[in-house]
């Protein structure tokens, strides 16, 4: 075995190891792993960079907004302002918006209304500004309801790939989400949110579209 052959072997098994790690420090999800913190407040389950690290650059793809005369970035969930030549990790103001909730996110309901919950932070979705809005915690967020209103109850989704019934939770209400954004209509509103002339002809279009994304997930829809 040559040198560079030696060295190739030797790269390879350090990446193994590395790699093994980080599925074990995943695993056992502790509270930090080299700066980043582990958010399972409602069951939440992801790491974000901690409040006040500091970093050279943004990550890339990050999206920059400003708010109230103050420039932010997102990306991945996490909120950075500029920092001198540094950007640092911060809460996001109250008020701030973005067009996309973040990759990964808990759903939540209080009183009926879904918030939207990632790092430590609440969205609310802003049909005016067309953003998920940044809010306050709701009062009594120790106690949400997780599981969404029934979206369709005539519609039936057998899952063929053994999806959790968390899983199957959280695929009901995002294909839910997905039809209302695509179809204009919400079963969960009175007509669907529509005029009474175009609620049957809107509420077939919603039905498709659920089934349409419910197959796409690995479900038998009936």
């Amino acid at each position: 075995m040559n040198i560079r052959t030696r060295s190739l072997v030797a790269a390879a098994v350090l990446a193994i190891s590395a790699v093994g790690s980080v599925a074990v420090a995943a695993e056992r999800h502790p509270a930090t792993v080299r700066g980043y913190v582990y958010d399972n407040r409602y069951n939440h389950g992801h790491y974000y960079p901690g409040a006040g690290t500091s970093f050279r650059a943004l990550p890339p793809g990050a999206y920059g907004t400003r708010y109230r005369g103050s420039s932010w970035y997102f990306h991945g969930g996490a909120w950075y302002r500029p920092y001198g030549p540094r950007y640092i990790v911060a809460p996001p103001p109250i008020g701030i918006g973005i067009s996309v909730l973040p990759p990964y996110y808990t759903t939540l309901w209080f009183g009926g209304v879904p918030y939207y919950y990632a790092d430590d932070t609440y969205y609310l979705w802003n049909p005016d500004r067309q953003e998920y809005v940044v809010t306050e915690a709701p009062p009594d967020a120790a106690a949400p309801t997780t599981t969404a209103p029934a979206s369709n109850p005539d519609l039936y989704a057998y899952p063929k790939q053994g999806q959790s019934e968390s899983q199957q939770r959280t695929d009901r209400y995002e294909c839910h989400e997905w039809a209302t954004q695509q179809t204009g209509f919400d079963p969960t509103q009175p007509l669907g949110g529509v005029s009474a002339q175009d609620a049957a002809t809107k509420r077939a279009d919603y039905q498709r579209a659920e089934r349409t994304c419910l197959e796409g997930r690995g479900y038998s829809v009936n």
